[in-house]
């Protein structure tokens, strides 16, 4: 285990019905330790993703550009959860997003070579894998739809339900960009519903 314990990666894996014992100690043997210094980039924008990472400890953020060279948040990670590109580490493409570490962070990584390696031989390694994407779908609809039917401050009142860490460890531009509004709104927003 290169000296170090993958006691919270076998804590998660564990949580996975797909998952028995077996199964978690030839997955396990995959990953290998990773650390992120505050700043770094996890996956730089023009690269091909080819790390999945479980984000032990830390955060992270991911971003790209808009049309006029606006930082926009894509999406935020937090300890307990899978990071990675997915339409970069798939289609082995490109990726048009940053991930960045927004603290100094700690995890275990997953190369697409051995993902796929896992994939091949391993069939309750597919059956987690797909609970992962089906997850992370279900996710980007939900977040999708949240866009379009909700008001920025019920986007902002679900994001302080669902991931109150957030806003331990990110800056108010880059929460207001990730919920599709101004630095302004957001801080009209947060005195509104501190006066509640």
């Amino acid at each position: 285990m290169n000296g170090f314990e993958k006691t919270a990666l076998t804590q998660y894996l564990s949580k996975w019905p797909q998952l028995n014992s077996a199964a978690i100690a030839a997955i396990e043997l995959e990953f290998h330790r990773k650390e992120l210094a505050k700043g770094e980039l996890f996956l730089q924008a023009g690269k091909v993703a080819d790390e999945y990472l479980f984000l032990e400890q830390g955060f992270i953020r991911s971003y790209l550009f808009d049309t006029e060279g606006n930082e926009i948040t894509m999406n935020f990670y937090s300890k307990d959860e899978m990071v990675f590109e997915v339409a970069s580490f798939f289609q082995r493409s490109p990726s048009q997003e940053n991930f960045e570490a927004t603290t100094d962070c700690v995890g275990w990584v997953l190369t697409y070579e051995k993902l796929n390696h896992l994939f091949h031989t391993l069939p309750e390694f597919r059956d987690f894998g797909r609970a992962i994407l089906v997850k992370g779908f279900i996710y980007f609809k939900l977040r999708t739809l949240a866009m379009i039917n909700k008001t920025a401050e019920e986007r902002y009142e679900l994001l302080l339900k669902s991931n109150p860490t957030i806003f331990q460890h990110a800056s108010l531009k880059h929460i207001a960009s990730y919920l599709g509004i101004t630095d302004t709104s957001l801080s009209r927003i947060r005195k509104l519903l501190a006066g509640k």
